[in-house]
């Protein structure tokens, strides 16, 4: 596989995630699905929707979220929208929490360990996908970026329990660890599928937190931020930016990078190139 392009400013404003978006080549068609992290009440490091609000309007897109699995002020339809509101996201665009009139199944081609991934059943009203990531820690994938953002992020509140427990719902604490990391590969591989080459992906490296923004009691970042990528490979995506974790001349670094290699959460990059999502290799173009 040819290395992927992966665009890179130092400047994080809005009006250069519009400018990394264009960098990219692609008009995303139709009804455009923007899927971001609505952030959990008490969370402080959640990218904030004015920022995203210049591209979000590019692209004449919806925000999309899911219900969460686990408890909290996301985790059932009513809650999840008091959310959305509290911060502001209904403010910039239309806001449609997708699993809220229930789920629908996209099949997994080659999965490791599932076979279908649950998925808000909004999601088929929408022609093509923006993802815009905020990449950071997280408590059990190491981190969070482009992948975790189309399989956890994508995936029905049922799903999420289906891609945490390796497809038995019942496990959603207790699986293997590595089995979980590999799950959300498999899930990532079904939306990719799904879309057909209509999506595109930035992610933003700022608030380097360990914590996601999932979490309402996050630790403060401990290393300055990076700057924001976007590909048309998520696999690319992430690798990036976990290579500019490495090689950041900032000692704060290391909180970081305990976290990722104590969970593991490259594997996930792995799994998603195994499975032929995309590639690790890159051109990294700084503009």
């Amino acid at each position: 596989m040819e290395k992927a392009n992966v665009y890179m400013t130092k400047e994080i404003t809005p009006q250069n995630v519009t400018a990394l978006y264009r960098a990219l080549g692609i008009t995303l068609p139709g009804r455009v699905a923007v899927k971001v992290h609505s952030g959990e009440v008490g969370n402080q490091n959640f990218i904030l929707p004015s920022f995203w609000k210049p591209m979000v309007d590019e692209v004449n897109g919806t925000i999309v979220e899911c219900n969460t699995a686990y408890e909290g002020e996301r985790n059932t339809t009513k809650a999840h929208r008091k959310t959305m509101e509290l911060h502001g996201w209904t403010k910039i665009a239309p806001v449609d929490i997708m699993d809220a009139d229930g789920e629908t199944v996209l099949p997994v081609s080659g999965g490791v360990h599932l076979k279908e991934n649950y998925v808000g059943a909004n999601l088929l009203n929408y022609d093509s996908l923006l993802v815009l990531s905020h990449f950071k820690g997280h408590p059990m994938g190491g981190f969070g970026g482009a992948l975790k953002n189309i399989s956890i992020g994508i995936a029905s509140s049922h799903g999420k329990a289906h891609i945490h427990g390796a497809g038995d719902a019942a496990k959603l604490w207790s699986a293997d660890h590595d089995a979980f990391l590999e799950s959300m590969a498999d899930a990532a591989q079904s939306v990719v599928s799904h879309f057909q080459g209509k999506t595109a992906y930035i992610n933003v490296m700022k608030n380097l937190s360990v914590d996601c923004d999932c979490c309402a009691v996050a630790e403060d970042p401990k290393m300055a931020d990076i700057g924001m990528l976007a590909s048309l490979d998520p696999v690319a995506l992430d690798q990036a930016c976990v290579d500019l974790v490495y090689a950041s001349a900032d000692a704060g670094k290391k909180y970081l990078i305990e976290r990722m290699e104590s969970r593991n959460g490259i594997h996930t990059v792995e799994a998603a190139a195994a499975l032929g999502i995309g590639t690790r290799k890159y051109e990294l173009i700084q503009r």
